[in-house]
């Protein structure tokens, strides 16, 4: 992949930066909803200046963005310090799956208010006894006039109670088996057949939910795709969803890494051999993951759409991300211990990356089989 880049890539960062300049997002509050409070007036403000949804084709609301520009875009809002948006979801991964499998009466209706934050989406594909195996999922959907009725439960799903689109796999084929027989639906969050209970994390904080569907009604004009093929819909999001995650993840491994380096000089140990050789690692690990997300967008690039490596790219950032929060804690200490600590939220948080959005289990075995083409083990 070639690294220099165009003079309309140099144009387009001037342009980034100069906005930034004159709207400096500022610091985003902790705390569930004054936090997502925030980004979202953050997510309306980019998208008044058409900042959001960048690399979607310009028909949809976007600019068109190429690979290289998106990731210029996520550096340029890392090294400002800008929030992640509040649609996030709807932004990497409802709205390319619209855009690929969508109807034009679901385009048309659907995507504009994803990228100005007026409709938030979450995603409810795991359950209780599903989540790395996806295709035992038990949720059901049953025929009724006019659509189906869901019946079962969902968990891990962000965004529940703020959401008013709902993406989420259903098996409407009640003799169907594996990939078979599920379907993909866009299910209206504001039912009273839906009861989202949050999820209390070791943060304090509640961004997972449980999900409870008691005969939640979905039209036929909100299944995404055909009916009974709706796996390979999903392997769209998903594909997206780790691609989009490793372009900001890679960003805020970065900034983390600063912050770490930081709290180095201030403890006044960058004389200290032990401290220098975690450090030294560590970059070296934060710009290999650098190198393998933009390796993910030149494929991207190459073939019009997200493939396999970007679990590679999701692999190393938990990782990573995971041994930055803890050489913070390590170097700090007692200093570290407290429920207002920012490096201690961060440590607690990153217990979840290697489980979130694919766990390190499930996608060595896509690694192995889908980038390296190794044999199934029997």
């Amino acid at each position: 992949m070639d690294f220099t880049m165009t003079a309309a890539e140099l144009r387009f960062r001037d342009e980034l930066r100069g906005w930034l300049a004159v709207n400096p997002p500022g610091v985003a509050p902790m705390g569930d909803e004054a936090s997502f409070d925030f980004r979202r007036a953050w997510q309306r403000r980019m998208y008044e200046s058409g900042w959001v949804g960048i690399h979607w084709p310009r028909e949809y609301g976007g600019r068109g963005a190429n690979p290289v520009e998106l990731a210029i875009f996520n550096e340029e809002l890392g090294r400002s310090g800008a929030p992640r948006f509040a649609n996030t979801i709807a932004i990497e991964m409802g709205g390319p799956t619209i855009i690929t499998h969508g109807t034009p009466a679901q385009k048309e209706r659907l995507l504009e208010p994803i990228l100005s934050a007026e409709e938030i989406w979450c995603q409810a594909f795991s359950e209780p006894g599903a989540g790395s195996d996806l295709a035992s999922l038990r949720t059901r959907a049953d025929r009724v006039p006019g659509g189906f009725r869901v019946t079962g439960q969902k968990v891990w799903t962000s965004l529940a109670r703020q959401a008013s689109w709902c993406m989420m796999l259903a098996r409407t084929d009640p003799d169907s088996q594996g990939h078979r027989g599920l379907t993909y639906f866009l299910m209206d969050m504001q039912q009273d057949e839906i009861e989202p209970r949050p999820i209390v994390q070791a943060t304090g904080e509640s961004e997972f939910n449980e999900l409870f569907l008691d005969g939640a009604y979905v039209s036929d004009d909100q299944v995404v795709g055909e009916v009974g093929k709706g796996w390979r819909v999903a392997i769209t999001t998903l594909m997206n969803e780790r691609a989009g995650l490793a372009l900001a993840a890679q960003v805020d491994v970065r900034r983390a890494l600063d912050e770490a380096k930081r709290q180095v000089v201030l403890s006044g140990r960058m004389d200290d051999p032990l401290v220098l050789d975690r450090l030294a690692d560590l970059h070296v690990r934060a710009e290999g993951l650098r190198l393998q997300t933009y390796r993910g967008l030149s494929d991207i690039e190459r073939t019009g759409a997200p493939g396999p490596s970007g679990s590679l790219a999701k692999l190393q950032w938990a990782a990573v991300n995971q041994a930055v929060a803890e050489f913070t804690i390590d170097l700090l200490g007692p200093a570290a211990v407290g429920a207002d600590s920012p490096e201690m939220y961060r440590y607690l948080r990153s217990r979840a990356n290697s489980i979130e959005g694919g766990t390190t289990e499930v996608l060595k075995d896509i690694v192995a089989e889908r980038v390296l083409s190794l044999p199934r083990s029997r």
